[in-house]
């Protein structure tokens, strides 16, 4: 793999710059930086048990043990559907302000126990839907919109001790050039001047051609930031001069396919188009796997019930970039392709350190989930390196190597034999392979970090209750419900002091301003999608008089982006004294209807039983519809919610199931 050379490759040698007179141009604010980012992707996180929950966050934020990340870029919560689900907003109404909601809060604090210096960006997809007036746009009123936004920043301050490095706009969607103009505004007149504003998270195009023609915006914008660029800029964001950041991009399943998309656009965004970060989607895979994107996150924890979680492969590809480099480091000019395929990048602290990161990831095996990837050739080639200028004084580089592909070949963030230079006047050649990542570097404080192995992987319990007694929550969420349309928090009833004091409550009254296809009625789904043959229970009370109504459901197979076509089989009441059995979420699939005495304002019980090709529902233990024919889904989550953005509270929550 390695072998030190008197003399140099065929090809010629591949020299860095020297330190002292070719410092680079660009410097590096940050690198190498996966983020949460949205659809609620770590939603289960929050339910695991420790030790393994502070493992997982090691793995992720802790210097010099796994991907020990550089940025955490999270979803400012809009009450509204994301990918993988909804997170709630601190303002859900106008005069309505809690900045204790949902975990982003939690995730940005257990980061910067790990990191203090860890880079903090906040990004809103959705917005709470009072925001737009009637309508379902942001830029209604301009002054409210940066007011909501700045509020998250003071608040996150105010109330966690968090300082939000960065801001952005709206997730690939439409910007407003006033509206960025305005929210730097209200930032410095609150005192925020060091947080600066990303834009647009959408393509390079527009924001870049908007940004030279108009000074202002020009002046207020400090970071352009695309989404997928498939390692190239536009003309015009290279023009502006501005800082280039892919602000989220990998998005891939995390097998090494997904880890090989992830280490050769770590290295090809800087060099095929000077971006100087680049983001993932996602952060971890801690979300029901058949949402959509399942396990496209570095790594995978999506079982709290048993604290199951795998390190997988793109924490380590990670690692050969964040473990060895720091924002403010800086590219050499020398970076550039290997003439058989591959890149190396070189970056410097300034102060002699030195760090090199080469990578030969074939086409075949480093897909990413999107752009398409033209084709190229990747075969076994010798590389030399010659290290000049003070560079050349370097004695010793430390080796890190990772091999992808076969099991038997593979090899992840692994410590190879120091590189001595003292007798090679500072050159090297490497052999390289296809599917090879080289991090050779001064620094001595690379770690590969490793715990016991955790617990097996494990199906969701096929028994599962929930009575939403708690009286102080941590989270505002229960365990294990993923919100998918609209938002259910534990709630206080101060009305009953009995059985139902503590419920869980969907609390949106509107549609939020969406970033996707939101169902028109609220649903949150839990346990395990191949749940065939199941009953479940649960008490519920319809809070909106005449038009109000509750259901529970099983077999419920779709979630995330494309929540409005759920199927399953769906049991409705009705504050108008009706009921009905549906077999999609939208109502439009009608097994059954009927007359019933349920009013707004009052406690029932309702009991689902699905088993095989039948169903049957009950009312307050009585039977009230029979052995309804139900042929599709075969299974499916189960699932509680509303028939529409209304106030309505669930109690004794059970599930019994069997696959």
């Amino acid at each position: 793999m390695l072998r030190k050379s008197h003399g140099r490759a065929t090809h010629g040698p591949l020299p860095l710059a020297d330190l002292g007179i070719h410092l680079p141009c660009v410097k590096v604010l940050h690198q190498v930086t996966p983020e949460e980012k949205p659809a609620a992707t770590s939603r289960l996180l929050v339910n695991y048990p420790e030790p393994y929950r502070s493992q997982i966050l090691d793995y992720l934020f802790k210097p010099n043990f796994g991907a020990s990340l550089h940025i955490l870029k999270v979803e400012i919560g809009g009450d509204g559907q994301t990918t993988d689900g909804t997170e709630p907003s601190h303002m859900h109404y106008a005069l309505d302000e809690n900045y204790f909601r949902g975990y982003e809060w939690w995730l940005m604090k257990e980061a910067k126990k790990r990191n203090p210096n860890i880079t903090l960006i906040g990004l809103p997809w959705s917005f709470p839907g009072w925001l737009g007036k009637g309508f379902d746009w942001p830029y209604v009123n301009l002054q409210l919109t940066a007011y909501y936004v700045v509020t998250w920043i003071v608040g996150a301050k105010r109330y966690h001790d968090l300082d939000i490095d960065y801001i952005g706009i709206w997730n690939e969607r439409s910007y407003n050039a006033n509206y960025i103009k305005i929210l730097r505004k209200m930032l410095n007149y609150q005192g925020l001047q060091r947080v600066k504003i990303i834009a647009s998270d959408n393509l390079w195009e527009s924001i870049s051609a908007s940004m030279l023609l108009d000074a202002e915006l020009f002046k207020v914008v400090d970071v352009i930031g695309a989404h997928y660029p498939g390692t190239h800029s536009a003309k015009d964001a290279k023009l502006t001069g501005k800082k280039l950041w892919s602000s989220e991009d990998f998005s891939t399943l995390n097998s090494d396919m997904g880890a090989g998309c992830w280490g050769r656009i770590l290295n090809q965004n800087y060099i095929n188009g000077y971006m100087t970060s680049t983001i993932a989607w996602n952060l971890v895979a801690s979300y029901y796997e058949q949402l959509p994107y399942g396990r496209c996150g570095l790594m995978t924890a999506q079982e709290p019930w048993s604290g199951h979680y795998v390190v997988e492969s793109p924490v380590w590809v990670s690692a050969h970039t964040t473990q060895f480099t720091q924002p403010g480091w800086y590219y050499l000019k020398t970076v550039g392709h290997l003439e058989k395929g591959g890149s190396y990048v070189a970056l410097t602290d300034g102060l002699g350190n030195l760090t090199i990161i080469i990578e030969t990831m074939s086409h075949k095996h480093s897909k990413c989930i999107r752009p398409f990837l033209p084709y190229f050739n990747v075969s076994q080639q010798f590389a030399t390196f010659v290290l000049k200028g003070s560079f050349s004084e370097i004695p010793e580089l430390q080796v890190w190597y990772t091999k992808l592909g076969k099991t038997s070949e593979r090899f992840l963030f692994k410590q190879l034999d120091s590189l001595w230079l003292l007798d090679s006047d500072g050159s090297f050649t490497l052999s390289l392979h296809e599917d090879e990542l080289f991090t050779l570097t001064t620094l001595t404080t690379g770690r590969k970090g490793s715990y016991p192995l955790p617990p097996k992987s494990q199906p969701f319990p096929s028994t599962y209750k929930d009575d939403f007694n708690v009286d102080y929550p941590f989270f505002s969420e229960a365990p294990n419900f993923a919100d998918q349309t609209g938002v259910f928090e534990y709630f206080t009833n101060i009305e009953d002091p009995g059985e139902h004091h503590f419920t869980l409550r969907q609390v949106l009254n509107q549609r939020p301003i969406t970033w996707a296809a939101d169902a028109s009625n609220t649903i949150s789904i839990i346990g395990d999608y191949n749940w065939t043959n199941l009953t479940i229970k649960c008490d519920v009370y319809i809070e909106t008089p005449d038009t109000g109504g509750v259901f529970i459901a099983g077999r419920v197979n779709k979630g995330g982006i494309l929540i409005r076509s759920a199927r399953g089989i769906f049991f409705w009441i009705f504050a108008n004294g009706s009921y009905r059995v549906t077999g999609d979420l939208a109502g439009w699939i009608i097994y059954a209807l009927g007359r019933v005495e349920v009013t707004a304002k009052k406690w029932y019980t309702l009991t689902l039983t699905i088993k095989g090709h039948f169903a049957s529902g009950m009312l307050n233990d009585k039977s009230l519809w029979t052995d309804i024919p139900v042929n599709f889904p075969k299974n499916g989550w189960a699932a509680i919610g509303t028939h529409s953005f209304e106030f309505a509270q669930f109690d004794n929550f059970l599930v019994e199931a069997t696959r």
